[in-house]
């Protein structure tokens, strides 16, 4: 056999792995070990075992994952997100559809300082959801509002999937932050547009409209919310300034958060110690992904699966922005039943090289690059809250059990077209995503 026709025969081999549950890490891992040891042979995957997993985790970039997770496992316990609600609320609360619109703003807030999408929509469905019920929203509206909300945490930096996008496709930190930002902005006023067209075409969506904050009162919320302020400032702003390393802003920010979480009392009665728990679990199972990806990376070099799909995209004649619909319509699918960093670690090594090869814009290597996983992301995003397996979704069911799953799925589809519209503006304006990085970069 080639060592394409290896490759590929390995690749059936990890996705049967992973429909009987197999950890992806591992999947990945023995995939790309039997395939190595099939084309090169024992002595090569000995020798690539001695260095390949010193060489990646005594990388200076990766020890920013467990900083910016231990960052938002402070800013759970913390209290933070109930704060970051009610400073929203009182100032457009009062709106017709105002309340949920607050919802998806706390979102893009508690995203910024938690970098988590399933944690965010966690917490705040906890936060945000009897309120609205309490309003007389409607659950449909309710649920959709939260689980696409919560999808900002992906996007919104600090970002754990865009270091891990960053570190494979061999990509500064802070320009990959830079390039999420105005997109993520763009999600949430998306979102909370989709919420104003909801009320005004279906008059049961929302309830009666509720009195308008004073200004002082809605001074005191938002002096409330200093914290999440001050945080995302200070990370964000030494980042883009140069003054912190992206591991310096990280250990800055979980510091900050970890003595707001202090003061709020939250790391009482063992909450300490599940941040800790929380961080090792998370970090250990994003460690694990990526030395089954460095593996399976190593498959693909010897086997030449990147080249010759490279060049069999070329020769199809679909053109360069075919070609990414193409791609972006497969990430959809795979939003479906497969979590975003998975989806990175195993398809970034095999399409990136593609998308690099075409014409897009004119883009420079690095651009398109940053362009491209920008782009990844929003569709990762999509995922998220796209059935048959929306974790977003689930998550949000395993919060309110009285709230149906297909309720929340017919809820969110409004959403999607907004995502839609977004990714059609990210793709034929790629000004939009490298603007930051060519004005502070």
């Amino acid at each position: 056999m080639t060592g394409v026709q290896i490759g590929l025969l390995m690749g059936v081999f990890m996705l049967a792995m992973l429909a009987l549950r197999i950890h992806v890490g591992i999947a990945m891992f023995l995939a790309g070990a039997v395939g190595y040891v099939w084309i090169s042979g024992w002595d090569a995957l000995v020798a690539t075992l001695k260095h390949a997993p010193y060489a990646r985790f005594s990388m200076y970039d990766l020890s920013v994952v467990p900083l910016f997770l231990l960052m938002g496992q402070f800013a759970t316990y913390g209290g933070l997100s109930r704060a970051l609600f009610q400073a929203a609320n009182a100032f457009i609360g009062h709106w017709r559809g105002g309340m949920a619109m607050a919802g998806v703003g706390a979102c893009a807030g508690f995203g910024a300082i938690c970098g988590s999408s399933l944690a965010t929509a966690a917490t705040m469905t906890q936060v945000v959801l009897p309120e609205l019920r309490r309003h007389g929203y409607s659950p449909g509206l309710s649920g959709g509002a939260i689980a696409a909300g919560g999808t900002l945490g992906i996007l919104i930096p600090p970002s754990v999937p865009l270091i891990i996008y960053a570190i494979i496709a061999e990509q500064n930190i802070a320009k990959m932050f830079m390039a999420a930002l105005v997109p993520g902005v763009l999600a949430a006023v998306g979102y909370m547009i989709v919420v104003a067209v909801s009320v005004r075409l279906r008059a049961d969506a929302a309830g009666p409209l509720v009195p308008r904050y004073a200004w002082s009162e809605r001074w005191r919320t938002l002096l409330s919310t200093w914290p999440v302020i001050v945080i995302f400032a200070a990370v964000l702003g030494g980042i883009y300034s140069g003054l912190f390393t992206a591991t310096e802003a990280a250990a800055l920010g979980a510091l900050a958060t970890g003595v707001v979480a202090w003061k709020s009392g939250g790391l009482r009665d063992g909450g300490l110690a599940a941040c800790i728990a929380g961080t090792a679990s998370g970090t250990g199972m994003i460690f694990l992904i990526l030395i089954g990806a460095d593996m399976l990376s190593s498959l693909l070099a010897v086997s030449q699966i990147s080249n010759v799909t490279a060049e069999w995209v070329q020769n199809l004649g679909l053109g360069p922005f075919g070609v990414l619909v193409a791609i972006l319509v497969l990430y959809i699918l795979l939003g479906c039943i497969m979590d975003s960093l998975s989806m990175i670690v195993i398809t970034i090594p095999i399409l990136l090289p593609v998308v690099l090869g075409l014409d897009y814009w004119g883009l420079g290597p690095d651009e398109k690059s940053i362009w491209f996983g920008v782009l990844a992301m929003v569709v990762m995003e999509m995922g998220l809250i796209t059935p048959p397996v929306g974790m977003n979704v689930y998550v949000i069911n395993g919060v309110a059990r009285d709230l149906p799953l297909g309720t929340i799925f017919r809820g969110v589809v409004p959403f999607l077209v907004s995502d839609f519209i977004r990714l059609a503006l990210l793709v034929g304006f790629p000004v939009l995503t490298l603007a930051l990085v060519r004005w502070l970069g």
